[in-house]
This record gives structure tokens, sequence and C-alpha cells, in this order.
């Protein structure tokens, strides 16, 4: 007889062949029924309208990845779409799920997206609550509460995945109300944590689905007010902690102890802001749940502006508008940038061993695996161990983000008599870094004096240092601008844009990586549609124009605060993602040459953020040396993806470079909303930055009126 684990093996195999596509003719009807053109679903899917005709046709079938986000995307219209009749009903759950209430739908004729209901969700009928472990039979809640005005729309369905009718998560508040995404509210009943794990887990049809066929299903996510804090058993605020990230309950508190005796099981960081409850899986089934607490700081204010000062409903909103855009949040957007990372590229994958013929787990192509790797010597910080204990004295990377002020002996009368300083930020810098960006995917192997090759990355040691250029413009080569002073380590993109300059390069010693990949791309694509697709939420979108899009760019945080928030979320997951990748030790007690966790995950890669970080800087040097060439304008300082420009008015558009035609000239800075385009950063007094720069400040962190933070958050 079959064993357990031959038989999820054998049921894996099924599930990862290749998806079925309905016949070509459906493919068509259901694209028509959706009024989506074949361009713009061609535009969607990253390929040729061409190719999409042949789709439909039955000329050719897509491939992996098209494949996969054609079949999902077939899979939605159908069940919005079906060919006779309305979808069939729901299967009745075979775990009673919560109450849902709603607000009363307006006497209208419905549109065909508001007549559908939430797969599974009883949302009319009573329902069987299950209350800490007895059964009773409860009424639906009133259609509206004195927390949510009847006059807000009905809520839409939230997805079309039957285990998770409700979405990815919900804010649940003291008197009971769990407020989901799509304006649901859930009834639950619990009164202590091990109850609200197993409401959550049993009852609540929470969570979200994996981003990838090789990944595993989002675990729900429950955020806290403070109000259900203190009914859970919870301190409403934890004090005594000198940093928000140490804060957790004592090993001795109530509550812990109630986990503990439910058999439920905290991770090593124990029972802070974000806590993560969990038992070993049952088979395929994990049984884990994410709490978040709002009055113990779980969302920081520079990630999420204003939400933890919005009611339920749209801190509901605002996080759930993240996680079907980004992923669900597991503690801080830096956390959450990595968890993307994994969840697009997941380290392993279902192979079959050759000898026996089972189903085993194997490692997945382009991803990290799923054991750290040490960094070369010089890819490491002074702390690591690789350093402490090899006794490395040979010097390290110094990838970092432009922090440079041009001297005022280099200023022009001309320049200085210029009545504006303007700056320009780059959105998403780091993102626009990331796409098709070739990284190592293994460990670092090591070479004596190579022949340098731009299309391996690495660490090399060169000597930039007799390279001399205008010094109104930063060195490409240093964060500081300052030219080279002797042989230094470098990232691949930082040489090879010395040879894209024209000077000759010989390496004098390097670690390269023999597999590679573009191990970010998927992390990029989904990040930039998160970007574009909110930013035009905020009415900023492609098709304005420059004008146009530098008024919406004034105006657009006044259009939604709770979208602007989800918009500065993203940015903050972007910029952390990528620091994460080299976090360093934390805690008083730490000491040199001594492991810390971060170690322990297959994403401690400070030679990847080193790659992006490269990148982003070479890109910025390569506008401005192109804006000299189109413009003959120099920058008065740059401070990560921020520059700043002498102008003659208050706007980008009185200096940037521009065609006959009115279109921008290629090369320089773009004004645009997507990642690698330019925006207004702000704009002061041309006097106001000299006397800046007479300081040595960095007129480029101070022009929005504000600090511009360039530091990326190697921490939390």
């Amino acid at each position: 007889m079959a064993s357990e684990e031959e038989l999820f093996a054998s049921v894996d195999a099924l599930l990862e062949a290749e998806p079925l596509l309905p016949p070509p003719a459906e493919r068509a009807r259901l694209r028509e029924m959706a009024g989506i053109t074949q361009a713009r679903l061609a535009t969607a899917l990253k390929t040729t309208t061409q190719s999409v005709k042949n789709w439909e046709n039955g000329r050719s079938e897509p491939k992996e990845p098209r494949l996969s986000a054609y079949q999902r995307l077939l899979t939605g219209w159908a069940a919005r779409f079906p060919r006779h009749g309305p979808p069939p009903p729901a299967p009745v759950p075979t775990t009673p799920l919560p109450t849902v209430q709603q607000p009363p739908i307006p006497e209208a004729p419905a549109a065909p997206e508001a007549t559908e209901a939430a797969p599974g969700a009883p949302v009319k009928t009573p329902t069987v609550q299950v209350t800490r472990g007895q059964e009773q039979e409860r009424p639906a809640r009133p259609a509206a509460t004195s927390r949510r005005p009847a006059a807000k729309r009905a809520a839409k369905p939230v997805g079309t995945d039957p285990r998770f009718p409700h979405g990815p998560l919900a804010v649940l508040d003291g008197d009971g109300s769990a407020y989901g995404v799509d304006g649901i509210v859930l009834d639950c009943p619990a009164t202590t944590i091990p109850d609200l794990v197993e409401w959550t887990l049993r009852q609540s049809g929470l969570g979200a689905a994996k981003l990838n066929r090789y990944g595993k299903d989002s675990d729900p996510l429950i955020v806290l007010t403070a109000a259900a804090a203190v009914k859970l058993g919870l301190p409403e605020r934890l004090e005594g902690h000198e940093q928000r990230r140490s804060l957790r309950l004592p090993v001795d508190h109530p509550v812990v102890k109630q986990v503990a005796k439910a058999k439920w099981q905290l991770t090593q960081r124990g029972f802070g802001p974000w806590a993560r409850i969990y038992r070993k899986a049952q088979g395929r089934e994990r049984q884990c749940v994410q709490l978040a607490i709002l009055s113990w700081d779980a969302l920081d204010e520079r990630s999420w502006p204003g939400v933890t000062d919005m009611d339920p409903a749209d801190i509901a909103r605002v996080l759930g508008v993240y996680a079907t855009r980004v992923i669900t949040p597991r503690g801080s957007t830096a956390v959450s940038g990595l968890e993307l990372m994994t969840a697009l590229r997941p380290p392993t994958k279902a192979v079959q061993d050759p000898q026996s013929g089972n189903w085993v787990s194997g490692y997945n192509p382009g991803s990290l695996g799923t054991e750290p790797v040490d960094p070369a010597p010089p890819e490491a910080t002074a702390e690591h161990p690789v350093v402490v204990n090899s006794g490395w004295s040979g010097g390290f990377l110094d990838e970092e983000a432009y922090q440079w002020v041009r001297d005022v002996d280099h200023l022009t009368g001309q320049e200085a008599a210029l009545p504006w300083a303007v700056g320009l930020d780059l959105n998403t810098a780091f993102l626009a870094a990331a796409a098709r960006l070739t990284v190592g995917l293994s460990a670092p192997d090591h070479f004596h004096h190579p022949q340098f090759n731009p299309k391996i990355p690495g660490s090399w040691l060169v000597d930039l240092s007799h390279i001399e250029l205008d010094p109104r413009l930063p060195s490409p080569f240093t964060p500081t601008g300052e030219r080279p002073t002797g042989p230094a380590w470098y990232q691949t993109h930082t040489v090879a844009y010395a040879q894209e300059l024209g000077y000759n390069v010989q390496p004098i010693e390097a670690y390269l990586r023999r597999e590679t990949g573009a191990y970010l791309d998927p992390w990029h694509d989904r990040l930039k549609t998160a970007y574009v697709d909110t930013l035009a939420d905020l009415g900023v979108t492609r098709d304005l124009s420059d004008a146009e899009f530098l008024a919406a760019m004034e105006r657009h945080k006044q259009v939604d605060p709770a979208m602007a928030a989800v918009l500065a979320a993203i940015k903050a997951t972007v910029k952390g993602g990528v620091g994460k990748l080299r976090e360093r030790p934390q805690g008083k007690s730490y000491k040199q040459g001594e492991t810390w966790p971060a170690l322990q995950r297959p994403t401690w890669r400070p030679d990847i953020r080193a790659a992006v970080i490269s990148k982003a800087r070479v890109n910025m040097h390569r506008k401005l040396n192109n804006m000299v060439k189109l413009t003959g304008l120099y920058p008065l300082a740059v401070l990560s993806d921020c520059v700043v420009y002498p102008s003659s008015g208050q706007s980008p558009l009185d200096f940037l470079p521009y065609a006959e035609s009115g279109k921008p000239q290629p090369g320089g800075f773009r004004l645009g909303p997507t990642p690698g385009l330019a925006k207004l950063e702000g704009v002061q007094p041309m006097m106001w930055a000299v006397d800046l720069m007479e300081q040595g400040l960095n007129p480029a962190r101070h022009i929005k009126g504000g600090s511009h933070d360039a530091v990326l958050d190697e921490g939390e």
C-alpha cells in the first residue's frame, strides 16, 4: 500500500503539470466579455498582439511564465462570465464561516459584478458559530453598525479562491468586528488569543494563495486595535524597551502561558508587535496565524503614514490593497520586501528521483536555494565571521547611494545668478535598477588577475584612481562622488561603467559567481505593477502630459490618503527589501565575529544589495552625464535618487531637454509615473542652496522641506 508521502508526491506531480487552457474560441469569448482588447492583454502579459491572436486561433500556445499567468486570468474570467446561465452555487463549507456584515444594497438595477457573492460566504442567512468549543445558533449581525455608516457601498467579491473567500486579512476591533477587504465585516467571538487563532484558521475564511506555483499560501493576518488587544488580555502598550523592534511580552505573561497551554508555539522573536503563532503542519495544511498589534507600533509611521490613526475599515483597506498587490504583511515593510523575493522565487520544487521514481523536494532553478552561502570577504561587513576569522584586511565594497555636494569653488557666477534650485527625484530608483539585473546565485570563487567580463556578477579589485572626470559631476565610482585614491573593490556594474566611459580596466583580484540569474525580475515586475497601479488610483496615469503629470503629483496625496499610504508602503518595501539583503547585527551584547540570526537566511546576500545600488548609482551618473551633453547643466548636489539643478524657473519643464516636437530627449531625466522616471522633489531659492553648500550640507536632503532618507534600512 502506498504511503501518505508517496500519495502526496503523486498529487503534487499532477498539480505541477502544465496548466490546461480552455479551447481557443473560449479564450477569445472570455476576453471579449471582459471588454479587453488583444493589444491590452498582450501588454499585461508582456508579449505581442500577434501572439495573443495566435493563442486565440489555435496556432500556438503560451509558454511559462506566461502560461500560468494566462490560465489564472482565464479562470478568473470564466468565474465571472460563465457560458450558460449563472455560475453554480458555491459548495457548503465543512466548517461554518462567520457572519458577514454588509451595508444595505440600494434599490437600483444591480451591475453584473454587484450580484456576485464571495465564494462560500453566507451573506444573509444565519450561520453556526463556534465559540470556545461550544456550538450555538447565532443570527446574522445587523446590516449596518454605528461604526460603519449605512451609506457605504455593498461589499464586492474578494477573490475567486474558495479557500479564502474573505481575503488575506482582517482588522479586529474591541466589539468583535473583524474588518476585511472590500467592506466585509466578520463577527469574531474570540475572547482569548488561542480562541482567536482557532477562529482565524477554522472559521474566518482568511488567507491568500501562493504567488508562485512552487511556493506556499500566505498565512492569514489579524491586526489588533488597542481595544481588541486589551479585550484579549494584552497590554495596550509595552513600555521599558529602548527600541521598538525589541518589544515583546515576558515569557511569564498570562497570554504567553495561554498560548503554550493550548499547544500553540511562538517563533524565537516571541510575542511582539508582529507575532507568529503556529503548530506543526498537519500533512500539507499549514497552521499559522500572523498577528499585528497596532498600539505596539506594528505599523511604522515612516512606512505607513497616518494608517494607525485610521478607523479599522480604512486600515483594512490599506493593508488589503497592499496584500493584494504586494504580499500579506509579515512584519515591517523591509521584512515584507524580503519575504516577497522568496515568495516569488521559492527555493525548492518537487522533482522526481531518477532512481526510485519518487517525487522529492529539489532545488528550484533561479532561486537562492535553502542554504545560506558565505560572502566573499570584501563583500561582508567588518564584524562578519568570514572577516574576523580570516583576519581579512584587504578592504571592502563601498557600493552605496550617492551623498555628494558640488564644491562651491566649481560653481559659476552664471549658475549662482539663477533664481531657483529645483530638485528631481527618481521614482523607486532601486526598483528600476533591479530590472533585468543578473546576480550571482552560488558561492563566490576567488581569481587573481582575471580578465574583466561585464556579464559576470561579482566583486573586482581595480585601480580607477587614474580616471579624471569633470569636478562639476560626482565620480561614478564612489558614493561620496570623490575621485578614488587607489585600488578598491567594486561591483561589476561600476567597473563596466568605467569601461563604457572609454577607460581600460585591469582587475588585480576578483570574487566571481559561476551560477547567475535574474533573481529579482519577478520581484521587480510585481512591485512595479503595484507602484504604477497605486499611482493611477491617485490620478497619476501614464497618459498625462508632463505638465499634467506635475499637477497630478502635487495633489495626489490629498486625493485618497489611504491609497497614498499604500504608495508609501510600496516605496518602503523596495528600499527596505534591498537593505535587508545585508542586515547588520542588533543589540548591545553583540561581539565582532559572532554570527547573528540574519546570517542563517539564504537571502543574506550583500553582493546582491551591492549590485542593485551599483547599478542605480551608475544609472544616475549616466543621466547626469547626458544632461550635460543635452543642456550644458551640471547638478548642485545628489542624494541617493534625488538631484538638484539650478534653474531659471520653478518647474523641471524650465530645464529638462525636449525636442522641437515637444517630446523628451532620450538619455536625460524624464518626467513620468514609472520606476526610473522623475518627479518634482522640491523647489527653493538658489541662495538657499548656495548657503547650504558653503556649510558643506546637502541641498538634496532638505529641498523638499524635510529630510530625504538615503539610507537603506538593514535592520528590523
